[in-house]
């Protein structure tokens, strides 16, 4: 399967909302490059250019192209720089690798295979440090945009009473299901497939809510997470650049929610908030 990339170009005040649209539409992550450009992915050329067909129909004045990625095995790709990674007491490594991640911390062994979150990322990296920072003995947890599984697992590992991934990609679910079992918590730690704006508010109440996805996705998604979370529960917020800093703290405000807590890796930026 050749992947495609379709580069989309907006004005500054339909972006935010063009960009949840693209999320909702392909299930896949969407890259805002500092130029303003959307870039997201599609599985093949048939896709791809339906996808520029209704960028047009979506958006007023937006245009978008597509061009052909190189051929990757994406089977094994996923395996290349993956290594231990150390965060508070948290310990993150690869089924490979299990042995040395036991020997110290609260072991997470993962295999991340095609879906996001393996800790090599600095938004999941962040989101990981405001976890074990946070998280309180027998918290109820949601994870929207689950992805490999990475961060309701660790939630369970670090003493969640139950925690519950919500991820619209199906495929992903697949693999975070595998990487729940490989720690032993398939027991506290489910996954459901479906839009996190419609389904976390059915699966509440939880105390701590993760979104690890974008700023533009994050905003959408305020609504959905006061009503999944109990009076003075919190929320971490990752999947955001440094920069984005400045336009998220006042719509936090803005949205019912109070800063607590916020940690940058390189160049991501994650914060907590408590909703009011």
């Amino acid at each position: 399967m050749n992947w495609w990339a379709i580069d989309v170009r907006t004005t500054p005040d339909q972006r935010d909302a063009l960009g949840a649209w693209l999320v909702r539409q392909t299930g896949q992550a969407v890259e805002e490059r500092d130029d303003g450009t959307l870039v997201t992915f599609a599985p093949d050329e048939p896709a791809a250019e339906a996808l520029v067909a209704a960028v047009a129909l979506q958006a007023d004045g937006a245009t978008a192209a597509r061009r052909p990625l190189a051929p990757v095995d994406w089977s094994t790709q996923w395996r290349h720089g993956l290594g231990v990674r150390r965060i508070g007491r948290l310990t993150v490594a690869p089924s490979w690798l299990a042995a040395e991640a036991a020997a110290s911390g609260v072991a997470v062994v993962l295999d991340p295979e095609t879906a996001f979150g393996s800790g090599e990322h600095g938004s999941t990296r962040a989101a990981l440090t405001l976890l074990e920072r946070h998280l309180r003995p027998d918290d109820r947890v949601l994870d929207l945009g689950s992805g490999s599984g990475i961060l309701a697992i660790a939630a369970a590992k670090l003493g969640a009473a139950r925690a519950v991934g919500i991820e619209i990609d199906d495929g992903a679910n697949v693999v975070a299901v595998r990487n729940a079992a490989r720690n032993a918590v398939a027991d506290r730690v489910g996954f459901l497939t479906g839009d996190a704006a419609a389904v976390a508010p059915l699966i509440g109440p939880a105390d701590l809510v993760l979104s690890n996805i974008l700023r533009t996705v994050n905003l959408t998604l305020f609504p959905a997470i006061r009503a999944a979370l109990v009076p003075g529960g919190l929320v971490i917020f990752s999947g955001m650049e440094r920069s984005e800093a400045v336009e998220f703290r006042p719509a936090l405000a803005a949205g019912g929610f109070e800063f607590r807590d916020e940690v940058t890796d390189g160049e991501w930026w994650a914060v907590t908030a408590t909703a009011r």
